[in-house]
């Protein structure tokens, strides 16, 4: 995921160049986070560039109802709704901030659209509505910044849906909300045709570096057994899985975390 720069604010004495300076060092870390390079699968250096990507319909934008979505993404994004509105019902909340196009933040500029697969999406859905006992999701305090302070934490490939999600860094989709063509997808852990394929199981080391790890085009995770993932997400997409949980940090905001300990904070727009 990860792309950090340090910016060191000038003296006193550059006070007066004070607004071009902002000014380039905004502009440098939008260039370095939108033309970030990924070594996609067989080693190839992939550079996304947001505003040259094509614009099809992969992972639609909101459109007609956009100051509307911009309103409801505002307050969803407000720990203080969170809190008054869906206190003890994160599903709900999950995938209230699915259906908005919701934003997170990754290391300091590269913006993912969280994409729930259907099945996760409709699993959501019921125990939200139903209240079913144990399915609830868990959002970890702040004294759990990584994967690995959990309680019985283990190195493994497993996934409840409650703590612990298989997730997808999904890059080059066309349209994703943030403007960077990023996606973050959760899918539920069994029985979703979204859901991880039987070798992203087998090999999954997530806690490593991405760098010793395989990333997939949609071509191959459609061979291994996810139909239409080029017609979801684009046919220039491709992938690294990661497991994926909740926490807030101290104002009381909500990570969605991978288990390297990448991670992106809600964003606000």
């Amino acid at each position: 995921f990860c792309l950090r720069v340090r910016l060191i604010p000038p003296n006193d004495a550059m006070a007066g160049r004070r607004p071009i300076l902002r000014a380039a060092a905004g502009f440098a870390v939008c260039a370095l986070a939108a033309l970030k390079c990924a070594h996609g699968p067989a080693g190839e250096a992939t550079f996304v560039n947001a505003a040259a990507a094509p614009r099809s319909a992969a992972v639609q934008l909101p459109t007609s109802a956009s100051l509307v979505v911009r309103k409801a993404t505002m307050a969803l994004h407000d720990p203080a709704t969170r809190e008054a509105k869906y206190s003890g019902n994160l599903a709900q909340y999950l995938v209230d901030l699915h259906d908005a196009s919701a934003v997170f933040d990754f290391c300091g500029g590269m913006m993912f659209q969280l994409v729930l697969s259907d099945k996760l999406r409709s699993h959501l859905a019921r125990v939200a509505a139903d209240g079913v006992d144990g399915q609830q999701p868990v959002v970890f305090d702040a004294g759990r910044k990584r994967m690995a302070q959990m309680p019985g934490y283990g190195q493994t490939a497993d996934a409840d849906n409650v703590q612990l999600f298989h997730g997808r860094e999904v890059r080059n989709v066309p349209d994703a909300a943030g403007g960077m063509n990023f996606v973050l997808q959760l899918a539920l852990a069994s029985e979703d045709p979204e859901g991880w394929t039987r070798e992203e199981l087998a090999e999954y080391n997530g806690w490593g570096h991405d760098s010793t790890r395989t990333w997939r085009t949609w071509e191959r995770l459609e061979s291994e057994g996810v139909p239409a993932f080029g017609t979801k997400f684009g046919k220039r997409a491709f992938t690294l899985h990661h497991r994926c949980y909740w926490h807030l940090d101290n104002s009381n905001q909500i990570w969605l975390s991978a288990e390297d300990g990448c991670e992106g904070r809600l964003h606000s727009a």
